[in-house]
């Protein structure tokens, strides 16, 4: 396997996991960004530790990683001391449907 295999296989995953994100999308009532992950939920808890730590707890889940054999989840906690975007999806209006996740 060459290195020219090797990136057109990447591409072909990234794109079908561009595709199975846009399939799902309307599942869920939430999209979360943290430093390492995006994630679709359809519960979304955030705890403000006093250490400094934030704990985002989140239920029906749906996580963006093209190596990753399974991509729902029950239930993800995320421990982070970086920053967390939670959007809520409005299904009603296409428009504020995200086209794709940020490049992370």
């Amino acid at each position: 396997m060459n290195e020219d295999d090797i990136e057109r296989f990447e591409e072909e995953r990234e794109l079908e996991l561009y595709r199975e994100y846009r399939d799902v999308l309307p599942m869920f009532q939430f999209v979360i960004e943290t430093e390492r992950r995006f994630y679709l939920a359809n519960h979304v808890e955030v705890s403000h530790k006093p250490d400094g730590w934030v704990q985002v707890d989140l239920t029906d889940a749906w996580v963006w990683d093209m190596f990753r054999p399974a991509r729902f989840v029950a239930k993800v906690t995320v421990s982070t001391r970086r920053d967390v975007n939670v959007e809520v999806l409005r299904h009603d209006d296409p428009t504020t449907i995200p086209e794709g996740p940020p490049a992370l």
